[in-house]
């Protein structure tokens, strides 16, 4: 069963993107072409991956670890619904989440 996330680029543009429940909102991203670089792979060891979580949808999502937490004070632009995508592990009722890559990302993948 596929799920359906909305990405905002960070021009604030929609992109569509489908993935499966298990896989993690990273991966969906960088999947549909979106500047999230995720340099450390997943393991908390940067903020490559930050993205804003729409206001509606934040208190929907497992909260964020202590480690996700720290390493978000890191992150350029980040917010009081600012994530870690390679945190948030996709399942069948995130189906509809809206999620803003903010218009400080740089993926050096693409340089």
């Amino acid at each position: 069963m596929s799920i359906t996330i909305t990405f905002l680029d960070p021009h604030g543009k929609p992109v569509a993107a489908n993935a499966e429940p298990g896989d993690n909102l990273l991966r969906a991203g960088q999947a549909a072409g979106l500047p999230l670089e995720g340099t450390c792979e997943g393991q908390m060891a940067c903020s490559t991956c930050h993205v804003i979580v729409a206001a509606d949808w934040f208190d929907r999502l497992p909260p964020a670890s202590e480690e996700e937490e720290d390493m978000l004070d890191f992150a350029a632009g980040a917010r009081r619904t600012s994530r870690l995508s390679c945190q948030i592990e996709l399942t069948a009722d995130m189906a509809g989440l809206t999620v803003s890559v903010p218009s400080q990302s740089n993926d050096l993948r693409r340089m």
